[in-house]
């Protein structure tokens, strides 16, 4: 079994933002594969489903985003799994918008739900980086974090959303690599 975990803020006032991505990201993959319905579990919402034979739960912590560990860790204690099966789906200002990278561990880089729950379990957990962009100067980095992607953005980012989800069983199968060249190949052919 394995916990994919999307990080975001609860409510519809921040559903566009582009610090929800991760939200985005799991709801797509719940979408595409048909998981079950959405419970209330474990402070958040959660889907079960089946992706390449594997058993994946979706997690999106209702906790706000600097509390994610809260939801995170009560998973993970609640159906014993260890930082392996952890995937957490998050947005990251180090790459060019629409850009997907998976690296396991590492730092937070500032990001608070990242930060969260690193302090609740530990660093080391796969981690699927989608790429926002930065906005050039750190004064600005909260107004584009906490904006809504524009207009011209919605393509690129459905487009990105789509290959996720298409190529997920390669992250269920713990092809890391694969999965980021089939999403960068169909993102490259659209």
């Amino acid at each position: 079994m394995q916990l994919w975990v999307g990080l975001g803020n609860p409510g519809p006032q921040y559903a566009m933002h582009r610090h929800n991505i991760g939200f985005m990201a799991v709801d797509t993959i719940a979408d595409v594969h048909n998981f079950g319905p959405v419970q209330k579990k474990f402070q958040g919402w959660m889907q079960e489903g089946r992706i390449s034979g594997e058993n994946i739960l979706l997690l999106k912590p209702a906790t706000f985003m600097n509390e994610s560990g809260r939801s995170v860790s009560e998973a993970m204690r609640f159906y014993k799994l260890d930082l392996s099966a952890l995937t957490v789906f998050h947005d990251e200002l180090d790459l060019p918008p629409f850009k997907v990278k998976v690296k396991r561990g590492g730092g937070h880089a500032g990001h608070n739900g990242l930060r969260s729950i690193d302090q609740h379990l530990d660093a080391d957990f796969r981690r699927v980086r989608l790429g926002i962009g930065h906005p050039g100067h750190k004064d600005r980095v909260t107004g584009h974090v906490l904006g809504n992607f524009v207009k011209a953005e919605m393509e690129p980012l459905a487009e990105m959303l789509g290959a996720i989800a298409a190529e997920a069983g390669h992250l269920a199968e713990d092809d890391d690599t694969r999965f980021m060249n089939d999403v960068a190949l169909r993102l490259s052919e659209s």
